[in-house]
């Protein structure tokens, strides 16, 4: 007669099913384009703050967007 399993080996045999569900989801998925590829990606994937801070003091010193001309208005004036 087999022992009754304790909550915690049950819990990991109900990760260990969730993960391989999840890899076998995630490893047959086919993209019609690579931006198709990067935004599911980028649904899954969170930015580091580092990133973030990085990306908003980027914003701020940027012109506004009326302010900035077109490379051929830049090049001929």
């Amino acid at each position: 007669m087999k022992p009754p399993s304790s909550k915690l080996e049950h819990r990991q045999n109900e990760q260990t099913a969730e993960a391989r569900q999840t890899q076998a989801q995630a490893a047959g998925r086919e993209f019609a384009s690579p931006e198709e590829m990067l935004r599911f990606d980028a649904a899954r994937t969170e930015v580091p703050e580092t990133v973030k801070a990085r990306l908003a003091d980027s914003l701020e010193k940027e012109p506004p967007s009326e302010a900035r001309a077109s490379w051929w208005r830049r090049l001929f004036l």
